[in-house]
């Protein structure tokens, strides 16, 4: 559906449109162990590893599981080499090494990560995690990685209910709207990326924080998702910093859940026009 809206809004030209394959084993084993990965795989996950995760080990899962993860790294190198790139997938950054949990399963960000950091594409990279809900997994797997900066803005009331320490955390209270939330991230990210300066900055543009969603808890509307991904393409693209999105939570009827994750393609196509990729 969200492929569909894409195409009735202009946004997915053919010649816009990459395939992933899925991610070897081996660069998934720069984050998972492999006791769980096959162990999900094959569908012997215990009772309680299953419950974590909250969905089944169905055989489509896996196979959606391990492309997500590929597509997620294809549009990071994708970002690369155009600037901008998006993944109609992706942004699972609850998925710790040795087990699943709030509907991820892999970790596809921090795969990513460790995948161009020691192919030696890059020496530093930001991850700014806009998802309702912290980074948690992505916050521990890189706490003594000093290439990657954590950067998790979230609903401090919200799932997990155990908050990890990122590199930075902004914590919002329930019921916040569009112009609160904007000015702190728009305060926050720019002295951020000046800080570490990064070459490259994974997106996780969750939808969750929409006053609609079913898991929220804050109330930004569809103009608050807009401008909060506009703010994000530009404080990157003005200090030419490539990005690669991925799209997050989003709770709610599929309908709007496809045009809500929708947004951020809009976005990147607006400001990748303004900065002249």
């Amino acid at each position: 559906m969200l492929f569909q809206a894409l195409g009735e809004m202009g946004l997915a030209r053919p010649s816009q449109i990459h395939t992933p394959l899925p991610v070897p084993r081996r660069w998934l084993e720069q984050v998972h162990q492999r006791p769980y990965h096959e162990a999900f795989a094959r569908g012997t996950l215990d009772r309680q590893a299953q419950r974590r995760i909250g969905l089944p080990a169905t055989t489509p899962l896996v196979q959606r599981t391990w492309l997500a993860v590929g597509g997620t790294l294809l549009t990071a190198r994708l970002a690369l080499e155009y600037g901008v790139a998006c993944h109609l997938a992706g942004g699972t950054h609850h998925a710790f090494p040795a087990y699943g949990s709030g509907f991820c399963i892999f970790n596809d960000i921090a795969v990513t990560a460790k995948v161009l950091l020691d192919e030696g594409r890059l020496k530093r990279l930001m991850i700014v995690d806009l998802d309702v809900h912290q980074g948690d997994a992505t916050a521990v797997i890189f706490a003594n990685d000093s290439r990657v900066f954590t950067f998790s803005a979230h609903a401090a009331s919200n799932f997990p209910s155990r908050k990890q320490s990122s590199d930075c955390d902004l914590s919002f209270e329930d019921g916040v709207e569009d112009h609160a939330y904007l000015a702190l991230v728009g305060e926050e990210l720019p002295l951020l990326l000046e800080r570490f300066q990064p070459e490259l900055v994974l997106y996780n543009a969750g939808v969750d924080p929409h006053r609609e969603d079913r898991l929220g808890r804050l109330c930004l509307s569809d103009l608050g998702l807009l401008q909060r991904d506009h703010l994000v393409f530009d404080a990157c693209l003005r200090r030419q910093i490539p990005v690669a999105t991925v799209i997050g939570g989003g709770y709610d009827a599929l309908e709007p859940l496809a045009k809500r994750h929708a947004l951020v393609f809009r976005a990147a196509a607006d400001q990748a026009r303004l900065h002249g990729l």
